[in-house]
């Protein structure tokens, strides 16, 4: 009965308050999942149960088909750039190599991400069903919870603002030849022939413009899934700590505690000044459980066995975040080590050009918003890493938080193992080589000047020998 509490909802045993505890979210991750259909990431998507078996054979590979299409349209854009970057380097024109290598290593990257994705996508998809299933929507029954809705209503505002962002980001660069109504191509790159005749620059043009579309799609939903699995994993550490604090309540409450003494503990918890701290949880928020309302199961457990069952659920619920947190990394540490090296070079490559190139007007905008999304992009990985590895191992402050310490004998093993556990800090590298916290931030951001030091030192002296 114990473990059902994590739920919420779901059971007669407990009624928590209907206004602070919103019901649990069965869909986590709609919004990925439909993006990443639409955009040629999942080759093997769900069939329904009542479609013939001819018809799934056949909508499987036009997927499989619209994937290696839509691989191939980043990928082609990659190759042209390349042509483009090997045609500028005789000429010596830095500004103009270093505008055709951003946008090669943007559409190699692309197209890297779209093919990763593809290739993993049966083992994310298996990974974020898990974390529906499995996922505890509310802390252990006690005189305060916490709710995971939260972090789920933050996580898919996010995803939808960030994700639109890029898209805007890159649309616009793609628009801008038609906002200017000149008759050239939103990518400067190399074609074998004519992109501008009349019969192909349509042709040409809305090609370029998907992959703009593919590339803004592509940077978002990389960025926007490594941060939604990153709030669920600290709302999960937020759960478990509620529960530790809530442990001797919950043992109460199973017991058959009268309300009173619940009461009692509730201020005690909630109201006393030496027990509020600040930044006890990373995301949610504790509410005081409403013990009028509250209804008790008709059987009644020992305290000491219903302290035992709730630290076990507690127990279970630590490996379920560890397991998750293992899959995190092994998932996005082969990404996170393509995206800091992407990174690095992009951000050196846009500041040069920004610093020493001459744009108009609308050139400077979309310098601007590349280079912000960017860095932005590299802050939300670094940040995300860093608040998760510091809030991982806090478990053993929230163990002092409760008076289950009046009845440590019977769970004292349990206890010692659980801190010795709970020590290891949850991390996500990238490619095992660096964590990606503030200090991979930090080394980033020097790694990309210092390339961008030697690039304007390298056209100062092109300068002066010109000269």
């Amino acid at each position: 009965m114990a473990s059902l509490q994590f739920h919420g909802g779901i059971t007669e045993d407990f009624i928590y308050d209907t206004e602070l505890d919103e019901p649990r979210e069965p869909h986590l991750f709609r919004v990925h999942m439909i993006l990443q259909l639409m955009f040629g990431m999942k080759p093997s998507p769900k069939m329904p149960k009542l479609m013939p078996t001819w018809a799934q054979s056949v909508l499987g590979v036009v997927a499989k088909a619209y994937c290696v299409l839509v691989i191939f349209g980043s990928f082609h854009l990659g190759v042209l750039f390349t042509k483009a970057t090997l045609d500028a380097l005789p000429t010596g024109e830095l500004q103009r190599i270093t505008d055709a290598l951003t946008m090669t290593i943007i559409y190699y990257f692309t197209a890297y991400s779209t093919t990763y994705w593809c290739v993993r996508s049966r083992r994310l998809h298996e990974y974020l069903q898990q974390i529906n299933q499995e996922y505890r929507h509310h802390s252990l029954a006690g005189v305060s919870f916490v709710n995971c809705y939260a972090a789920f209503s933050m996580s898919r505002n996010f995803t939808v603002i960030w994700i639109g962002a890029c898209l805007g980001g890159v649309i616009f660069w793609g628009i801008t030849p038609l906002v200017v109504g000149s008759h050239v191509l939103p990518l400067s790159c190399w074609y074998p022939f004519d992109a501008l005749a009349p019969k192909t620059y349509p042709w040409i043009y809305a090609t370029q413009l998907y992959g703009q579309v593919l590339v803004g799609v592509v940077f978002g939903i990389g960025g926007s899934l490594f941060v939604t699995l990153s709030l669920l994993l600290l709302a999960q550490f937020d759960v478990l700590y509620c529960s530790l604090k809530n442990l001797d309540a919950h043992a109460m409450l199973l017991s058959g505690q009268n309300s009173k003494v619940l009461g009692v503990l509730q201020k005690k918890l909630l109201l006393d000044p030496t027990n509020c701290e600040l930044n006890q949880y990373a995301l949610l928020k504790e509410h005081p459980t409403d013990l009028f309302q509250l209804t008790l199961a008709k059987q009644r457990s020992r305290p000491d066995c219903a302290l035992r069952d709730g630290f076990i659920q507690c127990i279970l619920l630590h490996r379920f975040i560890l397991r998750c947190a293992a899959e995190l990394e092994n998932l996005f540490s082969p990404y996170c080590l393509v995206k800091s090296l992407q990174i690095t070079l992009q951000l050196c490559l846009l500041v040069f050009v920004g610093v020493s190139g001459q744009h108009d007007l609308l050139g400077i905008i979309n310098q601007i918003q590349y280079f912000s999304l960017t860095l932005f992009e590299l802050l939300m990985f670094t940040y995300c890493g860093e608040v998760l590895r510091r809030h991982s191992v806090r478990a053993g402050e929230a163990y002092w938080r409760g008076d289950w310490w009046k009845d440590a004998h019977q769970i004292r093993q349990d206890v010692l193992i659980f801190l010795i556990n709970s020590r290891r800090a949850v991390q996500v590298t990238a490619g095992k080589f660096y964590v990606m916290d503030v200090n991979r931030l930090r080394s980033v951001i020097t790694q990309a000047f210092s390339f961008l030091t030697l690039l304007q030192k390298l056209a100062a002296k092109k300068t002066e020998t010109a000269n």
